[in-house]
């Protein structure tokens, strides 16, 4: 016991910190209010709610985009019930919130200790990795499939440590159970970015064992590695098969519109290259790993909301200084910027000259391929190489998040630094680090001293392209020269301001440094001394981004689903499926928002992954038709039988019952009837065949859905190759049970004839008439069809895909295969015991 007794009180600390800083609204049961967390509740309210009345998960939810699988909300296998057991135990039963940091500082300290680190300097590390600003930005923005995935990753890394140090029964089922935790939570991003971290680990270890002449345990290790990692991905194989079937018909799939001129940058996968790249961090921006604000910091905050800016401000601007953000850098808009620690950063380039070994350039190595892939479209000549070339590398957006990999590789290597300094107290009189020594002090404390004596001496400009354009329209030509030299000294004192800051942080920590050189200090109060210096910093910038004023009551997430009378007035039409289209906010507001979707079956919605199809439907036809219909109803005063329904026929075809609009001087929402809206099915006179997407598309804006439904070629044969429908009075159509993946209709026809459906093509869904299998076709670029024979019929249709009974038999072989793994690990471990009693 004795033995653990300093993992203990790590573990200990670590809780005492989370708590510490998440006081007092963790005590108080307040919680953030998150854009992404309240969209997942409102998208998941009509899977939710299946699942509460019959005990049975739906794959498919009619509630955002007409309809989409839920493979990508907060996806759920029977095969991870024990997994999310084993996680909560890992997770100590801790409140939401204090959890996070805590699984954060743990995974790190589990990767230190796996080195061979003390627990008092691994619990250091923990601290400095885990209190990195990006981190504590990711909370109250709701990234937290992203935060969670990234916790699990340095335990990860110390099962492929633990490994190669020849512990390869424990290493390998610590790969395989933190894969299979980093997967299930869900951000595939974070994870494949890593896999890079571990491919420079992997060379480190390949080129020790050459020198040392070890390949075969270099080779046993790596093997025993690979088969780890297949079972920590077999175990969340369900949600991984179905997220790449998935991906195929998202926006990270390949469009079949075929574009031309500079519309024509998508990548193979489908991803524009500039949306691959719109968030890139900026190449000076970098510089905030030093000093935080050296852009400004967030977007969020405007330049009067910054003390030191205002001191510096012109009292006749102060109207236009509360609507100017703070930041100032390359990317659209920022929560704030990725800081790893004033003095962290000088171990970790005091590391790249006193740290030896093959790992040390690994790290550096990976440090720095990580800085030059998150300059995205600011240097595009490595961007384009790995979205061209790197398999999967253009599936993902937002390549400044990248950084997570420095922001991973500095605090190891400033941690390996320290511990080579406290371990060997005159490493820093060696001569030949003495160079290293003064290469480290000029590269960090003498850059943040530049910065902070003169901030124009690294930067051009402080103003952005947009900001000037802006002020430009804003501003009488005579106030735009002082105006903007007013704003360039506001915003040089906020650089100005934390590049002080840093400085004198930097200089703290080499001050226990020198007096641990000079004997002055022991080794265990320079340790305590750097850990207060490094935590006091990093806590306090963080605060700037997430602090106690924005955590709120919990009612208040219940709240923003509170019913609104127009939802009530809705709600009284029981009709078995109908779509609702809000213009509230109209037009950024349709989709980026699923209030609308936890009440009603919405048009719009917010989704990272919703399907291509529809987004090229928003582009092409919802928004201009929401735009008509806008203008439309508001010039008839909600009177629709006066409006024209031909300038909303794609709303209409997607069963848009009802439209909510905002109304009087505050904007209430008013319930707006579209009787033009076609209803769940009807039969069509005719069938269109086009060769490509583009003339399927492009027909939508000559046909009547009603009578001609526009089919693409290649599903000619599902339609038996029918041109000619039969439509009439006596042909009807009719929704007798809905659920959300399963729907039944009553058909009758003189004549065989074709049926569109207002619901969204994918495929998965199957289909009956009378109990007999039939083909589902596309029509209108999104709804489904059926060739239906003359008669009265029962057609049903319905989407349980049997790949998931497949996945999931493979799910739990590998769940079984790594509960051998640790019972043989249990058995050895007892005979070693045995043996030495």
């Amino acid at each position: 016991m004795k033995k653990f007794l300093p993992d203990l009180i790590a573990i200990l600390a670590f809780i005492i910190l989370s708590f510490a800083y998440f006081f007092p609204a963790d005590i108080e049961g307040r919680i953030l209010f998150q854009h992404d967390t309240a969209a997942g509740v409102g998208a998941g309210q009509e899977s939710k709610e299946y699942l509460e009345r019959t005990g049975e998960r739906t794959r498919w939810t009619n509630s955002i985009f007409g309809g989409m699988p839920t493979y990508q909300m907060s996806p759920s296998y029977d095969s991870t019930t024990s997994l999310k057991g084993v996680e909560k135990v890992y997770r100590l039963f801790l409140p939401d919130y204090v959890v996070l940091t805590f699984i954060m500082m743990l995974g790190f300290y589990i990767l230190l200790r796996a080195f061979g680190i003390s627990a008092w300097l691994a619990g250091l590390g923990g601290v400095i990795w885990a209190f990195s600003s990006y981190f504590f930005i990711l909370i109250p923005a709701g990234h937290i499939w992203k935060f969670v995935t990234l916790a699990y990753i340095p335990p990860t890394i110390a099962g492929v440590v633990l490994a190669y140090r020849k512990k390869y029964l424990l290493g390998g089922i610590i790969t395989a159970l933190f894969i299979a935790l980093q997967i299930q939570s869900n951000h595939i991003q974070m994870s494949y970015y890593f896999m890079f971290v571990i491919l420079f680990f992997v060379g480190a270890y390949f080129e020790d064992a050459y020198k040392k002449k070890e390949l075969p345990h270099f080779f046993k290790a790596s093997a025993i590695l690979a088969l780890a990692a297949v079972v920590g991905v077999c175990i969340n194989i369900s949600n991984l098969y179905h997220t790449y079937e998935y991906s195929k018909e998202t926006m990270r799939g390949k469009s079949e519109l075929k574009q031309e001129g500079a519309v024509a940058s998508q990548t193979s996968s489908g991803l524009d290259r500039d949306y691959i790249t719109n968030w890139s961090y900026g190449i000076g921006e970098t510089l905030t790993l030093l000093v935080p604000n050296v852009k400004g910091g967030g977007s969020g905050s405007t330049m009067s909301q910054s003390e030191v800016a205002m001191a510096k401000a012109n009292p006749m601007y102060s109207g236009i200084y509360s609507q100017l953000p703070q930041y100032f850098g390359e990317q659209p808009w920022t929560a704030g910027p990725v800081y790893v620690g004033a003095f962290v950063m000088f171990l970790f380039v005091l590391g790249c000259f006193i740290v030896k070994g093959p790992l040390k350039w690994a790290l550096l190595g990976a440090t720095i391929f990580s800085i030059l892939l998150s300059w995205g479209k600011n240097f595009m000549g490595l961007t384009d190489f790995f979205i061209d070339y790197v398999p999967m590398y253009n599936k993902f957006r937002a390549v400044s998040s990248i950084l997570v990999i420095a922001e991973f590789t500095i605090p190891l290597l400033a941690i390996f630094a320290l511990k080579e300094i406290l371990s060997k107290p005159d490493t820093l009189k060696l001569k030949e680090n003495r160079g290293g020594v003064i290469a480290t002090l000029v590269l960090t404390a003498g850059v943040a001293l530049i910065l902070a004596v003169a901030p124009g001496a690294f930067f051009s400009g402080f103003i952005t392209t947009q900001e000037m354009a802006a002020l430009k329209q804003a501003l009488p030509a005579e106030h735009l020269a002082p105006f903007v030299a007013n704003l360039t000294e506001m915003r040089e004192a906020i650089i100005a301001s934390d590049a002080w800051r840093s400085f004198f942080i930097i200089m703290i920590g080499c001050l226990f440094l020198f007096l641990y050189q000079q004997r002055k200090l022991k080794a265990s109060f320079t340790l305590a001394g750097i850990a207060l210096l490094c935590l006091i910093d990093m806590w306090s910038i963080n605060k700037r981004y997430l602090n106690d004023e924005q955590f709120v009551p919990k009612s208040k997430q219940t709240e923003a689903f509170v019913k609104t009378q127009a939802d009530e007035m809705i709600l009284q039409d029981t009709t078995l499926n109908y779509r609702v289209l809000n213009f509230i906010g109209f037009p950024g507001n349709t989709f980026n928002e699923n209030n609308t979707a936890y009440w009603h079956k919405s048009v719009g919605g917010y989704h990272a992954a919703k399907l291509r199809r529809y987004q090229e439907m928003i582009d092409h036809h919802i928004m201009p038709e929401m735009q008509e219909t806008y203008q439309a109803v508001a010039t008839a005063g909600g009177q629709m039988d006066s409006v024209d329904a031909s300038k909303f026929r794609v709303l209409n075809m997607l069963n848009t019952k009802y439209f909510i609009f905002p109304a009087g001087e505050q904007g209430q929402a008013v319930p707006v009837v579209n009787p033009y809206a076609y209803g769940n099915a009807w039969f069509v006179d005719k069938v269109q065949y086009v060769n490509n997407a583009n003339e399927e598309i492009d027909a939508l804006n000559d046909i009547l859905p009603t009578e001609t439904a526009v089919v693409d070629v290649k599903f000619k044969e599902q339609l038996k190759g029918v041109t000619e429908g039969y439509k009439d009075s006596l042909s009807t159509i009719q929704l007798t049970s809905y659920e959300p993946n399963r729907l039944v209709y009553k058909a009758s026809t003189p004549k065989d004839g074709v049926v569109v459906f207002s619901e969204i093509y994918y495929p998965g869904w199957q289909a009956t008439i009378d109990g007999q299998p039939v083909d589902i076709a596309r029509a209108d670029y999104i709804l489904r069809a059926i060739n239906v024979p003359a008669g009265e019929h029962t057609i049903e249709m319905w989407f349980d895909p049997q790949s998931i009974q497949v996945t999931e038999s493979i799910a739990y072989a590998a769940l079984a295969l790594l509960l051998i793994g640790v019972m043989v690990l249990a058995w050895t471990q007892r005979n070693k015991i045995a043996k030495k009693s």
